[in-house]
């Protein structure tokens, strides 16, 4: 996910200053029965590891830390009558299209909102950071998308 984020997807540039996260994809695909300290510590290190490629001062480690605090809650919330035991990671097959959608959305906005809003770290463009946010979120959830009907039937 890292390689495909900084070679291809950190290439793509809409307006100039938008472009896709889908290195996230990597938090919303972890098994649902995970611990919650390895998932802080996978997606903190998956962050991190981008920030190297970016140089980016851990805007991206601390925005993919946030998102994946919110992750568990966010899961309960749409796959709520399953048993985690039963769903290895989360798929269109197992929580049903559009919980899978909104589950990714929620995330999707929580981190690219967090990420922007560090990355200019002050307020006097919330008009601008939050657009900025929301349009590179519905270019990200398109590509999450798409990459979770490739992810299989068992969603691994």
């Amino acid at each position: 996910m890292i390689l495909l984020q900084v070679l291809i997807f950190n290439n793509i540039q809409v307006s100039g200053y938008i472009n896709p996260q889908v290195y996230i994809f990597f938090i919303l695909v972890l098994p649902v029965n995970i611990k919650g300290s390895v998932l802080l510590l996978l997606a903190f290190g998956m962050g991190l590891i981008l920030d190297t490629f970016a140089d980016s001062l851990a805007i991206h480690a601390l925005s993919s830390l946030f998102m994946a605090l919110f992750r568990p809650a966010i899961l309960r919330i749409f796959s709520d009558n399953l048993d985690p035991e039963d769903m290895a990671s989360p798929s269109y097959y197992n929580i049903g299209t559009i919980s899978l959608f909104l589950y990714s959305l929620i995330l999707v906005l929580i981190h690219h909102s967090t990420l922007f809003f560090l990355e200019l770290f002050r307020f006097d463009e919330l008009f601008q950071t939050l657009s900025r946010a929301l349009i590179s979120s519905g270019l990200t959830i398109l590509f999450i998308m798409v990459a979770f009907a490739f992810t299989g039937r068992s969603g691994d």
